[in-house]
């Protein structure tokens, strides 16, 4: 029996000719990520334990993204030490306010990582990656520790669900209603520590930055990590980016996986998960023909899944020339430096203000209810973020609606849930 794309990286990094489903390894890693709040606990431990020095400073990044700005004292303190920790172990890859983004945003786009790659972070959105053909996953902040040491990790490698991409987008629909919809068919557990392989035809006319929406969504249902087919689209990206030399895996023609899920985009339609999990999913399709409307009080357009340049130029497009709605706040947040500034080139943060939108510098701030956004209790918030969990962006007693780009930017302008046009 043949292997997945993500079994061959894996077993590639293992030193293995082949490898199987529910096999323990010991892999190298290619990347190892940390953030503001998941790296102070691995650098703790990594001086608890003696360690002088990291095994290779060039594969380490340090990404100060949650609370930064710094929200408050605490968070100030946390981003010292990583700053202190930083340079004196000369981490190659330090980005801290200025100069920062989004961890899963900036990583890409600087060509950090690159397509074969074996990744881990101390961050569950780190599957992002598997938009470029690499494995990665999330990893505990001790797992963190013990990797910047060895510069291995240990892993079970996962079985696979291949998931079949056919058709074309249609109007308003892009990569979070793929995901959106896979999470809402088969739950928050239906991926249990598998890896999600897409593939099919319409992926040639999937774009980097929905196809890294859809990555990073991949532990949404429990996924060990989301994988896309390293194509044309991928090059292009990676060739302008990559530092380093990279490899390419494909899948074996007879590679086993656990099941098939087929995906149409052309019956795909614009998706929005409800409070309060990501696979409580429904179309605006459904919402409209029923005459429901859900009362809007803030509009986030960010995060690592939804505040790349696409999605900022989608938001964008419905707002041109509109108002926000009476008592909506609309919070832009551009991922990174680089995005805000194209879109400040290209007049999109224009478009934001003059609707009566803030704009902010590259943070998560409100997606894990850090700062730049915390809702009120009764408060209700759509979000092209990736979860909606009980009291993830503020008040346990708030709501917060997963979309896409152009339903947040339609919502922010009706004042509840619509339909983009």
């Amino acid at each position: 029996m043949g292997m997945t794309q993500t079994q061959k990286i894996l077993a590639a990094h293992a030193g293995l000719d082949t490898v199987r489903a529910g096999q323990l390894i010991e892999a190298s890693l290619d990347i190892m990520l940390g953030n503001d709040v998941t790296s102070p606990v691995a650098i703790n431990e990594f001086e608890r334990a003696g360690v002088q020095s990291i095994h290779d400073p060039g594969k380490v990044a340090l990404v100060m993204d949650h609370f930064t700005p710094n929200k408050d004292i605490k968070s100030a303190e946390h981003c010292r030490q990583i700053r202190l920790f930083a340079k004196k172990h000369g981490v190659a890859h330090f980005y801290d306010v200025g100069r920062m983004g989004v961890e899963h945003a900036i990583l890409p786009e600087q060509g950090i990582v690159v397509p074969g790659d074996v990744i881990i972070g101390a961050d569950s959105h780190t599957c992002t990656y598997g938009a470029l053909g690499a494995f990665s996953t999330g990893v505990g902040s001790t797992d963190l520790a013990a990797a910047m040491a060895t510069g291995k990790a240990w892993f079970k490698v996962p079985s696979a669900i291949k998931v079949v991409l056919t058709g074309k987008f249609q109007p308003h629909v892009s990569g979070k209603d793929v995901v959106l919809d896979l999470i809402g068919r088969i739950g928050v557990d239906g991926a249990l520590y598998q890896s999600l392989e897409f593939c099919g035809d319409a992926i040639k006319d999937i774009s980097m930055d929905s196809r890294l929406a859809i990555a990073n969504m991949a532990i949404e249902c429990g996924a060990k990590n989301g994988i896309f087919p390293v194509d044309e689209i991928t090059l292009a990206y990676v060739n302008a980016r990559a530092k380093r030399a990279y490899a390419i895996f494909e899948a074996d023609a007879d590679a086993e996986y656990e099941r098939t899920i087929t995906i149409d985009l052309n019956a795909l339609r614009p998706t929005v998960a409800f409070p309060h999990l990501p696979s409580n999913t429904r179309t605006v399709d459904d919402l409209e023909s029923k005459g429901e409307k859900i009362m809007i009080d803030q509009v986030v357009v960010g995060s690592c899944t939804n505040g790349r340049m696409e999605d900022l130029r989608i938001a964008a497009e419905i707002l041109k020339g509109k108002k926000v709605a009476d008592g909506v706040r609309l919070i832009v947040i551009p991922a990174t430096q680089q995005i805000y500034m194209d879109a400040m080139r290209e007049g999109l943060l224009e478009i934001f203000v003059e609707a009566g939108g803030a704009v902010s510098t590259p943070t998560c701030g409100p997606c894990l209810g850090g700062h730049m956004g915390i809702l009120a209790a009764g408060e209700r918030a759509v979000a092209t973020t990736n979860r909606n969990f009980v009291g993830r962006m503020g008040h346990p007693e708030s709501e917060v609606y997963l979309s896409n780009p152009a339903v947040a930017a339609m919502t922010a302008v009706l004042g509840w849930i619509g339909q983009p046009a």
